[in-house]
């Protein structure tokens, strides 16, 4: 995607640099565009710790720069099995790290020392390709269902929670890929966008996402979407994911469930943008099954945010001494979601659906 007409991906690398990758410091938009440089793997797992690089497709992609990396400063097996190790520790809800990391062992185990490195940067730039170019066609195949809503040149109102955008992936996004293939076809398109908290995902990436597009948009509280939905304002729902299980649950951002009760509950469709690298086909009850993500309570009990004079400061909004809890994400049964949208076209939430565009995934 393209910041004041300049095409960025979400990761690159500096050859003239010591081979070192850059990022996007998210903890710092919409405030500031800071680019942050890595140059070994633990700077790579602090950042995805730290939610300086953030969005399943990306920490995945990242995480295989870091294992390349790692094998820059020393190329053994023994520094490649742990790297592995210590990079999918970093977050557990996400399977597209799994997945990454698992496709760069897979590349380099078997290889001499002396030919890993050049290979794990091919690798890493391999699967950066392929997540830009999955995120291209999810938007293309999610696109019929923005144009079958916008009847009569209606506006199309979509609610999104979260931050699946370009931002999220290497580029293009998810959720949002469609919707800026449909902005970018002069459809009119309005996004509901969901403050996301406690980290405000939506309110800090998605919609400076959208605005830099020029897409139309109105951040919302988190719980405005239901009301929303019941007084006809929301056409459609599209959300990403960070693991889909074989019979189609979804896990994503907290807060996700509950927009997907009130889509049921108000006859909104409810659909779910994923690419390849977010299925698990070896789980099969995604709320039994899925690790969630436990985070800082300090992310619920405080805020960051600009002062009035530019400064940019943290505050405590819940009482002195409460203590809070903060799982990351939740789990959508299958049984609620409408449909979803892959690379390879759109299906049911289903295990027979999902086999039926992947039969090679067992």
């Amino acid at each position: 995607m393209k910041i004041d007409g300049i095409p960025y991906r979400s990761v690159w690398v500096e050859p003239g640099d010591g081979w070192s990758i850059r990022i996007f410091d998210q903890t710092r938009l919409p405030w500031a565009l800071d680019i942050l440089r890595l140059t070994d793997a633990v700077q790579v797992a602090q950042a995805i710790r730290s939610m300086q690089v953030r969005g399943a497709p990306l920490i995945g992609a990242v995480a295989a720069y870091g294992v390349a990396l790692a094998l820059r400063q020393d190329a053994s097996t023994e520094n490649l099995e742990r790297v592995v190790t210590e990079l999918g520790a970093t977050r557990p809800t996400a399977i597209n790290l799994r997945w990454a990391l698992a496709r760069m062992r897979a590349a380099l185990h078997n290889l001499p020392p002396g030919e890993r490195v050049a290979a794990a940067y091919a690798e890493a730039a391999a699967i950066c390709d392929d997540d830009a170019e999955t995120c291209r066609r999810i938007g293309e195949n999610g696109l019929p269902l923005i144009k079958a809503a916008a009847r009569a040149g209606k506006c199309v109102n979509i609610l999104t929670h979260c931050n699946a955008g370009w931002i999220a992936t290497v580029d293009w996004g998810t959720a949002l890929a469609p919707i800026y293939m449909a902005h970018d076809a002069g459809l009119p398109v309005h996004v509901w966008v969901d403050e996301t908290r406690p980290r405000n995902q939506g309110a800090a990436l998605t919609a400076w996402e959208l605005g830099s597009h020029g897409v139309p948009h109105t951040v919302i509280a988190d719980n405005a979407g239901g009301h929303l939905m019941q007084h006809g304002q929301v056409d459609l729902v599209i959300v990403g994911t960070d693991r889909v299980t074989r019979n189609g649950d979804v896990a994503n951002k907290i807060g996700t469930y509950l927009k997907a009760l009130a889509a049921r509950d108000n006859g909104v469709p409810f659909w779910v943008a994923l690419p390849h690298s977010t299925l698990d086909m070896s789980v099969a009850d995604g709320v039994a099954e899925i690790p969630i993500e436990e985070r800082d309570g300090a992310e619920v009990t405080d805020l960051t945010g600009r002062t009035a004079d530019g400064r940019i400061e943290t505050i405590r909004v819940a009482a002195a001494g409460s203590p809070a809890a903060n799982p990351a994400f939740d789990v959508t049964p299958a049984r609620l979601v409408t449909g979803l949208i892959t690379e390879r076209g759109r299906c049911d939430a289903s295990e027979a659906g999902l086999r039926a565009l992947y039969p090679e995934k067992g």
